[in-house]
């Protein structure tokens, strides 16, 4: 009787989640996953939540799909499908659906990891000098390793000074991060939190007229890279605080001569209200006023001293995901949004459509991930899901990328990251002190069980991105 009630149940929650997906078929999702989710990183002791079964589906499990080979140029482009050639890589909207265009002028889809970097501790080191001659040798050999499971970039935080000195013929398409409100934060009391940097009372020094002329100045280190065709494009900043509250944190600063809190009382003057009557439609107005005057400052530099590469956000990852006037400031001045995706187990076709909507661009996600309980790490620090195996964490990879495909506005994801943690480097932030987020391990060894899930699902992008538009006609 219980395994009974267990079966109804479980087929009632898959329809539920696939109704919410908006699924193109309900019995594509023909796996389940068991996992739970870490308590640290949402104010919470550390600890997990209970084990819960989420219904997945695969490259396999996909009715009627069947992988073609599709021809690609060196970048990792489809040299079948072609749009403008700028000699960069840029965005374009081509029969209803995004997609970046390579530096040849193809189609492509950016699939990367974050921190593809040689790992700084003792016991990288020493593992590393047993493995490469010196970080020349180390590019090479991975970014082989790399293209070999059908990734084409490198993300956040990755050493692209050397990855961009790989033989043309085998570029990854690196990402450069820049930090420009957490170097002008830095200055005035920002702080290093729990996987990004924390800011005096919530609230970023956007009013400040010195930001502006920083940024100006900051900005001039990029100009090196103009002509530079491996570089994807840059994130400004990571993980700024976009909150809820943040109207109310302007508000609330006690020193009222501080010009954060005189641009929140007078835009709250203009707009006839005193504190106690504010909403929280008001709270998201003035949201999208502090993002339009980051992006538009930050956007200005960028472009100015590098035109020819794209500007990637700053990587939304909280309250902003849902607030449509954020991203509509974001979108009058970055070439493609970037998000940290982590609280779906499947990502929403809803939540995606919006976030194209309301800001006239496509998206990227900058960062995910999922830790496996049989690499034998503590798992406690970070964000993102928890499974029991190496091959789960690959049905988890595939289940979430095959609706970014399906989603028609996603330009390329970045897995978080390269190379697990090192439980025994204490000079990290706090984030990354023990979890199993790498596709290999402190000794430079691949789990084999997920990266064959990653290779399967990333040599078979451009044919799944086919076969679902097939479906939508």
């Amino acid at each position: 009787m219980k395994t009974q009630i267990f079966k109804i149940s479980l087929m009632l929650f898959i329809v539920i989640h696939a109704l919410q997906l908006r699924a193109q078929d309900v019995s594509d999702y023909k796996l389940t996953v068991d996992a739970k989710v870490s308590n640290q990183g949402i104010g919470q002791k550390p600890g997990f939540s209970e084990w819960k079964t989420y219904p997945t589906r695969s490259v396999k499990t996909i009715g009627g799909f069947v992988p073609k080979k599709v021809k690609l140029d060196r970048y990792g482009g489809r040299a079948d499908m072609k749009a403008t050639a700028t000699g960069f890589y840029h965005v374009q909207k081509i029969n209803g659906r995004w997609w970046a265009v390579d530096p040849l002028g193809n189609l492509f889809i950016k699939k990367g990891l974050n921190e593809v970097q040689p790992g700084a501790s003792e016991r990288n080191k020493t593992a590393f000098q047993d493995k490469f001659t010196d970080n020349h040798d180390w590019a090479i050999k991975t970014t082989s390793e790399l293209s070999k499971l059908g990734f084409n970039g490198a993300g956040a935080w990755s050493n692209y000074q050397q990855l961009k000195n790989v033989k043309p013929e085998t570029p990854l398409a690196c990402m450069v991060m820049l930090d420009f409100m957490g170097s002008y934060g830095r200055k005035k009391g920002a702080y290093q939190s729990a996987g990004h940097l924390g800011y005096p009372d919530n609230t970023i020094f956007v009013f400040d007229p010195e930001f502006e002329k920083f940024a100006g100045e900051y900005a001039k280190q990029i100009a090196v890279n103009i002509d530079d065709k491996n570089i994807f494009g840059y994130f400004s900043d990571n993980e700024l605080p976009f909150y809820k509250k943040t109207l109310d944190s302007y508000l609330s600063k006690r020193d009222t001569t501080d010009v954060g809190y005189q641009a929140a009382a007078s835009w709250l003057k203009r707009k006839n209200v005193v504190r106690t009557e504010i909403t929280d439609q008001l709270r998201k107005e003035f949201l999208g006023v502090v993002a339009d005057k980051y992006f538009s400052i930050v956007s200005a530099a960028i472009k100015k001293n590098d035109p020819n590469h794209m500007y990637i956000g700053c990587r939304f990852h909280s309250y902003e995901k849902g607030v449509p006037e954020v991203f509509q400031a974001a979108g009058k001045y970055v070439d493609v949004v970037s998000v940290n995706y982590y609280d779906v187990w499947t990502p929403q076709q809803q939540q995606m459509e919006n976030w194209a909507t309301w800001s006239g661009k496509p998206f990227l996600i900058s960062e995910w991930y999922v830790k496996g309980e049989d690499s034998g790490m503590g798992n406690i620090s970070g964000a993102g899901w928890v499974v029991k195996t190496q091959e789960d964490r690959g049905l988890f990879y595939q289940n979430y990328t095959l609706s970014l495909l399906e989603s028609g506005n996603c330009v390329g994801w970045q897995w978080f990251k390269y190379q697990d943690n090192d439980p025994t480097n204490k000079n990290v932030d706090p984030s990354n002190s023990d979890s199993n987020k790498g596709i290999l391990n402190n000794e430079y060894q691949f789990y084999n069980a997920i990266t064959s899930k990653m290779k399967e699902l990333n040599d078979a992008a451009y044919s799944l991105i086919d076969f679902f538009d097939s479906k939508k006609k």
